[in-house]
């Protein structure tokens, strides 16, 4: 399990392509690293199957995960969101994370506000907002599958960050991104038009289960 909050980016060193799915190499500060380890890639749960120390560890995609997320299009050079399992005894500083990506959606829309005069940066490359100099918003497509599980100040996790919801329309929903998040994570080299990885609240699952299993009861019952 995860909690969302990302650990830091790594840089996409090599890629292998073959029967069955894709092999990654990415760079990583991670210490103590272990095989058979779970790591979130931007939101993706995988496996550790070699590493060097604080430099580098591969994952295999296998073909499910590259037709269910964006990483079967990640190149070399590429930056990814990281975070490690939670240990047993560490902080619960997100939300409940399980690294299983529900859906792909789009970036529609970015916008900049609060220090410093207001801008829109649906327009701006992610090379010309590489300073942070006040608050980000952004929106993403609300995919018709998961509509259902996406409500406003709900938890929602984008690309492995843990997030809420700010605002939500028929077919988008808005987030905000405080300076830290920014500066931390891919979000900021993300333009209109990028895909990105979303994993619904798990939560809301098991209450749409439990509800549509009371009603499936009441009517056998009658």
């Amino acid at each position: 399990m995860f909690t969302g909050i990302v650990e830091e980016t790594g840089e996409v060193l090599a890629v292998d392509d073959q029967d069955g799915g894709r092999r990654l190499r990415i760079s990583t500060t991670f210490e103590g690293l272990e095989d058979g380890q779970s790591i979130s890639v931007s939101g993706a749960c995988l496996t550790v199957e070699e590493f060097v120390d604080g430099e580098w560890f591969a994952v295999f995609l296998a073909d499910e995960t590259v037709a269910k997320t964006y990483l079967g299009t990640v190149g070399v050079g590429d930056e990814l969101n990281l975070e490690r399992a939670m240990p047993a005894d560490g902080r619960f500083d997100g939300h409940v994370v399980q690294g299983h990506v529900d859906t792909t959606a789009e970036v529609l829309d970015i916008e900049q506000v609060g220090e410093g005069s207001a801008s829109e940066a649906s327009g701006t490359s992610s090379s010309e907002r590489s300073e942070y100099d006040g608050d980000w918003f952004y929106t993403f497509s609300v995919p018709a599958s998961q509509d259902q599980y996406i409500v406003p100040k709900g938890s929602i996790t984008i690309d492995g960050i843990s997030l809420t919801v700010a605002d939500l329309d028929d077919d988008e929903f808005t987030v905000a991104i405080i300076p830290e998040t920014y500066r931390l994570t891919t979000l900021s080299e993300k333009a209109v038009g990028d895909p990105v990885h979303l994993e619904v609240d798990v939560i809301a699952k098991y209450v749409e289960s439990l509800v549509d299993e009371e009603a499936v009861e009441n009517v056998v019952g009658k």
